[in-house]
């Protein structure tokens, strides 16, 4: 399976947030940014961050491809 992160991107598009203001405000690294970016994995804790910063289910950030 795959990981993608396109919800997470149109959910900052939605609400008008930059991803540098999210990496900075949710406090991750610019490393666990370019794997978001990649659509690589990354650690529970980094998306359970995720949501608290944006309010939201890890649902709405990310969701699990069939490879």
């Amino acid at each position: 399976m795959k990981v993608s992160y396109k919800k997470l991107w149109l959910l900052l598009v939605e609400r008008d947030i930059s991803k540098a203001t999210m990496r900075k405000e949710a406090g991750l690294s610019s490393s666990t940014l370019t794997k978001l970016n990649h659509n690589e994995e990354v650690s529970l804790s980094v998306l359970l961050r995720l949501c608290d910063y944006l309010q939201c289910d890890i649902g709405d950030i990310c969701e699990a491809i069939p490879a």
